[in-house]
């Protein structure tokens, strides 16, 4: 990756692999696209515990996300399992921390985008994506879902929604991506990449 070639993040916390494995399929759709690159970043889990760290480097995968991958991102997407029809801690623990960000406007105008995966059909895909959207409507980004342009929304009968790319993982989250979910998921990508390389430029001029 140059360090000269914009970039879409693709930020996401993922226990049992299905997150990730969506977030992987978002890059592959940005990186389809010439002139624009994708990099992946996780979050450390949080504990009750407050003596509790993990080390700087995860021992496989993703590493962890610092606030300059957020601050220069050409765009964003964001991805978390649903817990209780909401993202998940880690996750919103490092949104929390991102008030510098917010207070400075490094988003504003970004597009981005976000992701979930659940255990259960109906365990709160779309409520977990609207919460992790509304945090970056604070931070003035540009909001992007799947229209319903790509038909496999309308015939998924497990994950796939307007508000953005779902997986059913499963009761056992063992379930991996069917070829529909995985097409949504580089639908996905490949649109918020367009979207970051029309707007980079904008973003410069103002």
């Amino acid at each position: 990756m140059s360090a000269a070639t914009p970039y879409v993040l693709i930020l996401f916390y993922s226990r049992h692999g299905a997150t990730r494995a969506m977030a992987e399929a978002i890059a592959a759709g940005v990186e389809s696209l010439p002139g624009l690159d994708a990099r992946l970043r996780t979050v450390p889990a949080v504990s009750p515990t407050c003596d509790a760290v993990d080390p700087d480097i995860p021992p496989e995968g993703a590493v962890y996300a610092c606030l300059d991958d957020l601050r220069h991102c050409a765009g964003l997407a964001i991805g978390s399992p649903t817990r209780f029809g909401n993202m998940a801690a880690p996750l919103k623990h490092f949104l929390d921390s991102s008030s510098e960000l917010w207070m400075n406007g490094a988003l504003i105008d970004k597009p981005a985008s976000a992701f979930t995966s659940t255990s259960s059909l109906h365990g709160g895909q779309e409520t977990t994506l609207m919460t992790m959207l509304m945090p970056l409507l604070h931070h003035g980004m540009v909001l992007s879902g799947l229209p319903y342009s790509e038909t496999d929304l309308f015939t998924t009968t497990t994950g796939g929604t307007p508000y953005g790319a779902t997986h059913l993982a499963g009761q056992r989250s063992n379930r991996s991506l069917d070829e529909q979910e995985r097409r949504l998921c580089v639908a996905q990508g490949r649109r918020l990449g367009r979207l970051a390389l029309a707007l980079e430029p904008m973003r410069e001029t103002s």
